[in-house]
């Protein structure tokens, strides 16, 4: 496991032994008890929130919100994908409570000649999705309050970084007394580029020679807008019966530690989120 912590303006890295990490995760599920069984020290505190991106970003936050008795909110992330090269991020957007954050690459909007009006309508397009998730996923529900409290964001793996720096941003403009960055799977240099805005950072898996997330899943299929709102409707199931939904794959107890899968990375079989 990689981890870094900031007091003030000093910033230290290092390895540290949170038990048995295997070499890839079963599944989303199986990443996020690993992850909450490495936040432990945050649990049972009244002052937490546990943040997931969606789409793939969900079911990994409700384990790690479950591991720590702590509420789940789902923070909606949109990639601006560049004119003619969609999967290419010239920036991204993120929805906290009620304001939009934005951030953009530079290098990208420069390299490809982005003109302010083609960015401008990427915005528009994506906003308008971003705003039909929130939608779909809190409902009438009002927005957690932030001010004070210890915010984790979560996603089900690090590359760019795009989407977690527009959250992490988003995040920040409320005001929260601390700020970490959790993901099961990313580079061992993620400490790095988070403009003071970070706090803790915590990643439980760092492949050798890593290039995407999917290194780090055996399953790392889609996840679908029904699976987001399922692994939602579990979390308060076994809140209030402590009996999982019909149809959520279980592997064990929240915090257990996942068995070992050794093997090769398999390919990637669409994008978490």
């Amino acid at each position: 496991m990689v981890r870094f912590a900031r007091r003030g303006r000093r910033y230290f890295t290092g390895t540290v032994t949170g038990g048995p990490i295997p070499h890839r995760f079963a599944n989303r599920t199986e990443a996020g008890r690993a992850l909450g069984a490495l936040l432990l020290e945050y649990a049972g505190r009244g002052d937490v929130v546990v943040f997931g991106l969606p789409r793939g970003g969900v079911p990994v936050a409700a384990e790690v919100a479950l591991a720590l008795r702590a509420p789940l909110e789902v923070l909606v992330v949109r990639k601006l994908g560049a004119p003619g090269r969609p999967e290419l991020a010239m920036g991204a957007i993120a929805d906290v409570g009620t304001a939009v954050e934005v951030v953009t690459n530079p290098d990208v909007i420069h390299r490809l000649s982005v003109t302010p009006e083609q960015f401008d309508a990427v915005y528009r397009s994506e906003l308008a999705e971003l705003r039909r998730r929130v939608a779909g996923y809190r409902g009438d529900r009002p927005p957690l309050e932030l001010a004070g409290r210890v915010a984790i964001v979560v996603d089900d793996g690090l590359a760019t970084g795009a989407s977690m720096r527009a959250a992490v941003a988003a995040v920040a403009r409320q005001h929260p007394a601390r700020v970490v960055v959790a993901v099961p799977v990313g580079p061992a240099g993620m400490a790095d580029g988070w403009g003071g805005r970070v706090d803790e950072a915590v990643c439980a898996l760092t492949p050798a020679l890593f290039s995407a997330v999917h290194q780090g899943y055996e399953d790392f299929s889609q996840t679908s807008d029904e699976e987001v709102l399922a692994a939602l409707a579990n979390l308060e199931a076994v809140r209030s019966t402590g009996v999982r939904s019909a149809g959520v794959r279980s592997t064990g107890p929240p915090t257990a530690p996942p068995s070992p899968a050794p093997g090769t990375p398999a390919p990637s079989t669409g994008p978490g989120s």
